[in-house]
Order: structure tokens, then C-alpha cells, then sequence
């Protein structure tokens, strides 16, 4: 009799186990994982971010300059002031396009100057465009001032084919020298240069400290160029 209790009492024990296993999945006394719905699903993080969804958008910062709702447009450049004109102190025609012949129709659109820039040594990249048919049809060639061993290359700004080329001049103890860049788009001809000009220091007295070297000038602008685009 006794051992029959005892076995009954036995089985109640094992019943009850069971019951409280049933109850908690991950066993007695362990709290059920927390899992963050970036460990679920690694997707679910990136579109929580909005800078993430906005690069994933295609999204870019806001641009110095944009020609409209289709064109050219230039994205964020440090160390330049933003100007609408060709006009500087220093040799280098204001004209929309550097070395254009006197009757060269056209209009500047956008000149990125180098801060720090003065008469001793100065940088600016300069956009200019013109929808002029004379213009377009002389886009591509090269002006008189055209330097280097090779006469023009074929470069991709912003997944546009532009005609390369080097100019330069001097007059007395001023100089200019340029990589420019030519394109016909949309019926019109864009010219994009990054010219460094000056006056040698040592014609003053006592002799003045360029901002910058020349190469220093140059090297910033072909960054800034980079930046560069274009929207439809």
C-alpha cells in the first residue's frame, strides 16, 4: 500500500515538471532572448536611417551651383567663394569662355575662386556656356594659346565627353595657364576652365608671398572638378 502512494506521489511530481516546462519554452528561471529588429532582419536598420535611405535614394548634398532643372550642376567644394562673373584683377579674360575670339558669343555661368586668391596667385574654375551656332559649331577646337605635347584628349566629367587641352600666355610679368574642357550639349557648348594667373612675386618691393604655389592651385581645382554633374 505504502508503495503504491509512493509511486502515485512520484508521478504527481513528474506531471507537475511538465506543466511548468510547457509554461516557459526556455526553461526554468532563463528570460526569453531580446532580439532587435536589426539582428531580424539587417535591412530593417538601413531603412530606419534616413541617410542611409537618402544615399540608397540617390541622394547628394546640396550643390554651389546648379544650372536649372537640367544642365550642369556643381556639388560642394571647401575653400572657394562662389561668383556669377568672370571679372578678376588679374590676366585672364572675362569673356565666357577662356581665349574666346572677340565675337564669341556666350555667358558665364558660375566661377569657383580659390580663397585666398590675389593678384601674386590666384585659381578659379570657371563654367561658362553658349547656345551661339557660330560657337557650338567652333566648340571643339582648339584655340592659338593651346599648349603640351598632346594636342587635345577625351575626359569624362560627370559621364560627359569633354575635348582636353592645355592653354597659356604671358604678357611682361603676368602669366595665365589653364586645363580647359569643351562639350556640345543639348545643342549648346560648354566650356569649363581651371585657370591659375598671377604676377610673378618678385616684381614687387619688397617681394610678396603667393597664397599658394601654382601647383597647389592647380591640384584644388582638378578636386573641384570633380565634383561636377549633370541632371536631366
Amino acid at each position: 500500500m505504502q508503495n503504491q502512494i509512493r509511486i502515485k506521489a512520484g508521478l504527481a511530481a513528474v506531471g507537475l515538471t511538465m506543466l511548468l516546462c510547457a509554461c516557459s519554452p526556455q526553461g526554468q528561471g532563463d528570460a526569453a532572448p531580446i532580439v532587435s529588429p536589426s539582428a531580424a532582419d539587417p535591412g530593417a536598420a538601413k531603412a530606419a536611417d534616413p541617410a542611409a535611405a537618402a544615399t540608397t535614394a540617390g541622394w547628394r548634398p546640396a550643390p554651389v551651383y546648379q544650372e536649372g532643372a537640367s544642365g550642369i550642376v556643381v556639388g560642394p567644394v571647401a575653400g572657394v567663394r562662389v561668383e556669377h562673373d568672370f571679372q578678376r584683377a588679374y590676366l585672364a579674360s572675362p569673356t565666357w569662355k577662356l581665349f574666346a575670339s572677340p565675337d564669341s558669343v556666350g555667358t558665364p555661368l558660375v566661377a569657383l575662386v580659390l580663397e585666398g586668391s590675389d593678384r601674386v596667385t590666384a585659381g578659379e574654375l570657371r563654367i561658362g556656356r553658349s547656345e551661339d551656332a557660330a560657337a557650338v559649331n567652333a566648340c571643339l577646337e582648339l584655340p592659338a594659346e593651346a599648349t603640351g605635347p598632346a594636342a587635345a584628349t577625351t575626359v569624362d566629367i560627370g559621364g560627359v565627353p569633354f575635348t582636353h587641352f592645355t592653354v597659356g600666355d604671358a604678357a611682361m610679368s603676368h602669366y595665365v595657364n589653364a586645363e580647359s574642357y569643351r562639350a556640345v550639349r543639348d545643342g549648346s557648348c560648354y566650356a569649363i576652365d581651371l585657370v591659375v594667373a598671377g604676377t610673378r612675386p618678385e616684381v614687387y618691393d619688397p617681394p610678396r608671398t603667393p597664397p599658394f604655389t601654382q601647383q597647389e592651385a592647380a591640384s584644388r581645382l582638378a578636386e573641384a572638378l570633380k565634383t561636377v554633374y549633370w541632371v536631366e
